[in-house]
């Protein structure tokens, strides 16, 4: 077992894992509209991925998420022999004020086990009409260059990252670690299922993992309920968000 530990700050983040991790880390947030964090969830479910570690917080008001009577770890790592990626599900609310932080013990831990690139999974809350239903990219160059030179995926055009999101996709501008961040327009509904689809979509065009995002509306179905108590908590914390997001 390797424990990698953030610096000692409030608040602090440790990671635990039982296997080396791949050279690709996916990763899903609790965000607004959760369709980040519901494709990280039905990657794991549809490829069959085990979990491998998990992540532990001091100083944050916590979830222990359960199932079945069945606690489990709130932010969690899965795998599988072979496939070489790793997925990050973060059912944890992390307010934009301790992205940096919990970047960090990412960040560490991946330069310490060989990681050589992570892509976020995440939804935007922006004013869009239909034709924008689609995903975006903002990526540093040489992950642009490994994966979406023969994709379609659109550029992101202009606007701001924030918190953990922001935090990791600037380390990889000075870095070897090639980091995306794929965002699509989400909804308020939870969770915005078309916008997760449109993640996994997106997924299995840049990585050919052998996904099939139609079964996912009747997965998100099955854990609505879940999900909603999840948004509810995060309701809580309205006013740890930026009050302005703007993406062009």
């Amino acid at each position: 077992m390797q424990t990698m530990s953030a610096p000692q700050h409030t608040p602090g983040f440790t990671i635990t894992h039982e296997t080396a991790p791949s050279e690709t880390l996916l990763a899903g947030f609790s965000a607004f509209g959760l369709a980040g964090l519901t494709a990280a969830d039905y990657l794991v479910d549809h490829l069959d991925l085990h979990e491998q570690g998990h992540l532990s917080v001091e100083g944050l008001p916590t979830v222990t998420p359960f199932e079945n009577g069945r606690p489990r770890h709130h932010t969690r790592l899965f795998s599988r022999d072979d496939l070489d990626i790793t997925v990050l599900v973060g059912e944890l609310f992390i307010p934009v004020g301790a992205g940096r932080t919990f970047a960090n013990a990412i960040l560490d831990w991946t330069e310490a086990n060989g990681v050589r690139e992570i892509a976020i999974l995440s939804g935007v809350p922006i004013l869009h009409g239909p034709e924008e239903h689609r995903t975006y990219y903002i990526a540093t160059d040489d992950y642009r260059e490994r994966r979406l030179s023969e994709t379609t995926i659109a550029p992101m055009g202009r606007g701001f990252l924030d918190g953990t999101n922001a935090a990791l996709v600037e380390c990889g501008l000075d870095s070897a670690l090639g980091v995306c961040a794929f965002v699509t327009p989400v909804h308020a509904q939870i969770p915005d299922v078309q916008a997760a689809i449109r993640l996994v979509e997106t997924v299995e065009a840049v990585y050919n993992v052998g996904i099939d995002a139609a079964p996912l509306e009747a997965f998100a179905t099955e854990v609505e309920q879940y999900y909603a108590e999840l948004a509810e908590r995060m309701e809580e914390h309205d006013d740890e968000l930026p009050e302005d997001r703007m993406y062009m």
